[in-house]
């Protein structure tokens, strides 16, 4: 393990832009006072942050996880690498694929998006007041019996308007016959002459 890593190397670093930025606080204070010693201050507190700023660009970020413990080469694009969970690294061993890893994670996303949609449903179901569902209830099979006293009648009247509509019909041939008959009564008198 380096040195940077250690606990006593992250406290004194922690210690250090601590104390800095106080000095540098106090400084300003003095400054905006205009109290003694303002200046002096001022310039000892940039100065430290200037160092800690200078300390923290040396030293490089810290990782907050450290995943390659897990998958060795994680941190290499090209590395062949599976879970430790699973198997032990090898030369041979198998590297991750990232099509199968990304249909993975869109199933899990899918998944997730699903669980969200059922818990906003199951919310919404938290907030209905069911206090009027019986009167409801009511209202409705009251609303269904008279849809079907409805339906009924106009079954009905679909019944008559079948019986109207052959009434219709055969007067449209009897009209039909009476036409052919005056027609022919029409000839037959212009057939007649009269004498004279």
């Amino acid at each position: 393990m380096s040195f940077v890593k250690t606990k006593w190397f992250k406290y004194l670093k922690n210690l250090i832009i601590g104390f800095g930025a106080a000095v540098v606080l106090m400084g300003a204070l003095f400054k905006i006072e205009s109290w003694e010693y303002a200046s002096e201050m001022l310039i000892v507190g940039l100065s430290m942050e200037a160092f800690i700023f200078l300390f923290l660009g040396i030293i490089g970020p810290e990782k907050d996880y450290y995943w390659e413990k897990l998958y060795p080469g994680l941190d290499d694009y090209n590395a062949k690498i599976s879970p430790l969970a699973a198997a032990e690294v090898g030369p041979n061993t198998p590297g991750l694929n990232g099509e199968i890893v990304e249909q993975q994670l869109g199933g899990m996303l899918t998944e997730l998006q699903s669980m969200s949609t059922s818990l906003g449903s199951l919310k919404a179901l938290q907030e209905v007041d069911f206090s009027g569902t019986g009167d409801q209830l009511k209202s409705m099979s009251n609303f269904y019996t008279r849809m079907n006293e409805a339906m009924a009648n106009l079954n009905d009247s679909l019944e008559d308007t079948r019986v109207y509509k052959d009434q219709l019909s055969a007067l449209n041939q009897n009209l039909g016959s009476l036409n052919n008959v005056y027609g022919n009564v029409l000839s037959a008198m212009s057939n007649i002459k009269p004498k004279g």
